[in-house]
């Protein structure tokens, strides 16, 4: 009888990992109006956001909204005051013609690897005995991803680097049978006969491509963090190859391992029930 208990209590816990495992968190978070935006390097995203959904039609006094992180509050604006903290200086708006109409919504331009999060946002509105209270509104999660493509040049031809943003700082290099990354430029750099900055476009051309230039060539930000990687192959005879390799990659593997799960969970049932239909 113990060992039969413990058997339960074992395929209960297994169960609810698995279980637990499956369930996305946008589905747990869709009380608290939960949304999931995905953007790349270097693009513009808009967080969404309508202060009607929750106050309804009252328009307040001053239209006063904060956007926060679980870390800090990144941007606020209260009529035409503006506030928003230093890595989001020049790229966060709410406009404002839009606030007094509902919309609330938040838009940073030039996206970053580092911007990716969790935000809120709230409205400040006048409450009880003329104190300040704060309404919850809305929360997002933003992925951001960096740019992957994989290239097929020829000797001689000319690789094109798209830096993506005016914060890529450098970009290195992994020769195809190399085992250490080597700097290949930072900005600031003057050109040289095989390397240049485009003086208006962020693009980087590498001239005159040798068989040796193959590999996988990745451009950072000032934190290090990728903005785009290219997986470059230079041979003979090699017609111009361009592939963009997105997002459904990762979340075609996602939903391999979904399956997995869903596979192990169907087995561990019929294997709990099975003793008991002999």
């Amino acid at each position: 009888m113990k060992t039969v208990k413990r058997r339960h209590w074992v395929f209960i816990h297994l169960l609810c990992f698995l279980v637990g495992g499956l369930v996305d968190s946008s589905t747990l978070s869709s009380a608290k109006h939960f949304l999931s935006i995905t953007s790349t390097v270097g693009d513009q995203v808009v967080l969404p956001c309508s202060w009607k959904s929750r106050l309804g039609e009252v328009v307040p006094s001053a239209c006063h909204v904060q956007w926060t992180t679980l870390a800090d509050t990144v941007f606020e604006q209260w009529g035409a005051q503006k506030w928003q903290v230093e890595t989001f200086r020049g790229r966060a708006e709410v406009p404002e013609e839009k606030l007094g109409a509902g919309d609330c919504s938040l838009i940073i331009s030039d996206v970053q690897i580092g911007d990716t999060g969790r935000y809120e946002s709230f409205m400040v509105v006048d409450g009880a005995r003329s104190k300040k209270t704060r309404v919850f509104i809305q929360s997002v999660k933003l992925s951001v991803f960096d740019h992957k493509t994989r290239q097929s040049l020829g000797p001689g031809e000319d690789l094109v680097l798209n830096l993506h943003t005016i914060h890529s700082v450098r970009v290195v290099f992994l020769g195809s049978n190399s085992s250490e990354w080597s700097l290949v430029w930072m900005r600031g750099d003057e050109n040289t006969e095989r390397l240049e900055k485009h003086p208006l476009k962020e693009q980087l051309t590498i001239k005159n491509l040798k068989s040796s230039d193959g590999g996988t060539y990745k451009v950072l930000d000032e934190q290090g963090l990728a903005v785009s990687t290219v997986l470059l192959s230079v041979e003979e005879g090699s017609t111009a190859l361009y592939r963009v390799l997105d997002k459904e990659t990762v979340a075609g593997d996602a939903a391999k391992s979904s399956c997995s799960a869903l596979l192990i969970l169907s087995v561990l049932v019929t294997s709990f029930q099975i003793p008991h239909l002999l």
